[in-house]
């Protein structure tokens, strides 16, 4: 049978009467496909000689075009974390437009335990993405130390490429906003965890912008809040409220997770937003209008950081020794909702 230069899985498909979706579960041995189709397949693009996209481009370039994934468990953030899945999923879409695969490095293969260098060795991997990682964690260093092109939207290293918002910035137009819109002068802020360096830049922000713009921190409602997600928002309050009866006139939350809990444990004891306290978060989270009230927020472009980690990635992964910046900082918006209300 005589080899069609434009043969593709469609046309495959056409030859052999099934769905494209069906041809292309067998190639990527992914689905339920009966073992009868998948040899029937196999068969037929063996004698046609049709070799797919990716695997020739393998065959060309010696690349595999696939992307480990680093989401670091320790740090004790799922991928149901509404912020880092939501940047994952823009820098995966753009990735698979370019035509390369995603896969999860995990620290066992089997009854192997591996490192992540060693992972990316065995699997052969192109380049790889740090979504979240702990700096406690040694396995990351010797990672990002090696030949393999490493980007982060998270972790802030030597050698290591990242992209993430200007988080200084964010806070500064935040207070800004307090002193000159709302008028407020008395603040606190739950940060979230200070090994996270995008918290500790939103901390050192805030006590230096406090300054810039004269206002008075209420340092019993500085909080360092025990994790990143909804129960630590709500604990930070619990000891604050332990701590003292003077509360801020406006508090800061270093991200919108953390200020949903917030928002609950303040209505929990009777601490009306905006009329007693008003409150500000950082991040703009798809729930972030939909909270009770409406949260007032800096929104970071999560598009933006999750395209720009993957072009950024391409970029070194077809010339490691490519002159682009180790660090790229993304513009911020203030945005403006029920949680905070500028005087009549």
């Amino acid at each position: 049978m005589t080899v069609s230069k434009k043969r593709t899985i469609y046309t495959i498909a056409e030859e052999l009467k099934l769905a494209p979706g069906t041809i292309s579960k067998v190639l990527n041995q992914t689905g339920n496909v009966s073992e009868a189709t998948r040899e029937r397949v196999l068969a037929h693009i063996k004698e046609v000689g049709y070799v797919p996209t990716t695997s020739a481009r393998m065959l060309k370039s010696k690349k595999t075009y696939s992307v480990g994934i680093v989401f670091t468990e320790e740090t004790d953030i799922g991928l149901e974390h509404s912020f880092f899945s939501s940047i994952l999923q823009h820098f995966k879409s753009y990735l698979e437009k370019e035509g390369y695969e995603l896969s999860f490095i995990v620290k066992k293969l089997g009854k192997h335990e591996l490192s992540y260098y060693e992972w990316c060795m065995n699997k052969r991997v192109d380049g790889v993405y740090i979504v979240v990682g702990n700096y406690n964690d040694k396995g990351l260093y010797e990672l990002i130390e090696s030949d393999i092109p490493c980007v982060s939207t998270d972790m802030l290293l030597k050698g290591l490429h990242t992209v993430v918002s200007d988080n200084e910035e964010g806070i500064r137009m935040t207070l800004e906003y307090v002193k000159k819109e709302l008028k407020l002068d008395r603040i606190g802020m739950i940060f979230g965890p200070l090994w996270s360096k995008a918290f500790l830049e939103r901390r050192d922000a805030y006590v230096k912008f406090s300054d810039v713009y004269g206002l008075t921190r209420v340092k019993a409602c500085e909080i360092e809040a025990e994790s990143f997600g909804f129960t630590s928002g709500y604990n930070a309050i619990l000891d604050m409220l332990s701590k003292s009866k003077d509360m801020p006139e406006c508090l800061l939350v270093a991200s919108d997770d953390i200020a949903l809990g917030v928002l609950k444990a303040l209505k929990d004891h009777g601490i009306n937003v905006p009329k007693e306290i008003q409150v500000i978060g950082f991040d703009d989270i798809t729930f972030a209008k939909h909270f009770t009230p409406p949260l007032t927020t800096v929104r970071q472009d999560r598009m933006a950081l999750g395209t720009m980690a993957a072009k950024q990635l391409i970029t070194l992964m077809e010339d490691p020794d490519a002159m682009i910046p180790e660090v790229i900082k993304l513009p911020v918006t203030l945005i403006r909702r029920e949680t905070t209300q500028p005087p009549k």
